[in-house]
């Protein structure tokens, strides 16, 4: 297994293939949640993509967004999800990880902010993301917005 980021422009097409199915089985199947999962950012410049890569698929995937994307002066994580074949591993405290350290590298004097599902907030508060909203449906999904400080 192994980690990869990069830009839209650098994905191959099988790559690209199977991050979209991840993400579809995860947000749309899943949760069942029918919602436009492209939605333009994939393509924007700055957007950077992380995985994780066995031989066969990729089992790991965040989406990082440069400021501007989706909230004005922050960078933000979004997309997270790891195959559910995959999810005895443990994988998602290390891709939440990477995420953070690459908008970080990227981005060093902004704070990251993303909208979380609910039921992720303590998650989420273990990585120094603390809750900035109420509670808001996002695709008939409860969520949060959380800012981590620089």
């Amino acid at each position: 297994m192994q980690w990869h980021s990069c830009s839209f422009s650098e994905l191959d097409s099988g790559t690209l293939y199977q991050i979209l199915q991840l993400r579809v089985d995860v947000f749309v199947v899943e949760q069942n949640c029918p919602y436009p999962e492209l939605d333009g950012k994939d393509l924007l410049p700055g957007t950077l993509h992380l995985y994780l890569q066995n031989e066969q698929k990729v089992l790991a995937y965040a989406r990082i967004l440069p400021p501007g994307a989706s909230y004005a002066d922050n960078p933000s994580l979004g997309r997270i999800c790891v195959a559910q074949s995959a999810r005895q591993l443990a994988l998602g405290k290390e891709l939440v990880r990477r995420s953070i350290e690459l908008a970080e590298q990227q981005w060093p004097a902004n704070p990251i902010r993303i909208s979380a599902q609910c039921y992720l907030q303590r998650f989420y508060e273990g990585f120094g993301f603390i809750a900035c909203s109420e509670s808001y449906l996002e695709d008939n999904i409860p969520h949060l917005e959380m800012l981590r400080p620089v």
